[in-house]
């Protein structure tokens, strides 16, 4: 369905529901006009908890399949919300995390994706949808920090309590910062140290 010249995945009443599994880069325009226009608009972001990769060959017989070792949480979100931080601010903006497990389909195709030795991603299938998390306010964008932060907390502090790599936690605490969840309150040698506001 069309609304103010954007193709909106789900209209619900008065709110506009985009799903969106990677990429909010490219939607960063759309969302930004729909806010500026007064419209209510919720990003739903799938993120696999577990993951079954499943190799196949060119008639789709499967080859083998294996579990992925990695596992997302929640906060991966800040991943591609560092697009657009300063429209998590705007109340019309709603993020829902949807917790799943998928099956992820790759098929070996010669020359591309490198960093798989070639096995490309075909087609990912929705398991089972497990939990979901709502953010659409400063408390709901606070409620994502871990438990036992100490105060102030550092990125590499906010990493070690996450279980992810120290980049995530820059992502994470550069949009909390833009979005006025949190503030600089010092230094710890050469890292920022933050609280919240």
């Amino acid at each position: 369905m069309r609304v103010d010249g954007f193709v909106i995945d789900i209209v619900r009443d008065d709110l506009l529901i985009e799903v969106q599994t990677r990429g909010f880069s490219s939607m960063k325009r759309k969302v930004t006009t729909l806010l500026e226009l007064g419209h209510r608009v919720r990003i739903v972001h799938p993120i696999p908890i577990d993951r079954w990769i499943i190799k196949v060959d060119d008639d789709g017989t499967i080859l083998g399949r294996r579990r992925s070792p990695k596992h997302g949480i929640p906060t991966d979100v800040f991943a591609e919300l560092v697009s657009f931080p300063e429209l998590l601010a705007d109340s019309k903006l709603e993020i829902e995390v949807i917790l799943t497990k998928e099956e992820e389909y790759r098929r070996h195709t010669p020359g591309r994706s490198w960093r798989r030795n070639g096995w490309t991603i075909e087609e990912r299938r929705l398991i089972e949808a497990m939990d979901s998390v709502k953010i659409n306010d400063s408390a709901g964008l606070a409620a994502l920090l871990p438990l036992g932060l100490p105060k102030p907390f550092i990125t590499a502090d906010l990493a070690k309590r996450l279980g992810r790599p120290l980049r995530a936690a820059q992502q994470m605490t550069y949009c909390l910062r833009i979005a006025e969840v949190i503030s600089a309150v010092g230094k710890r040698g050469n890292a920022v140290e933050y609280n919240l506001i």
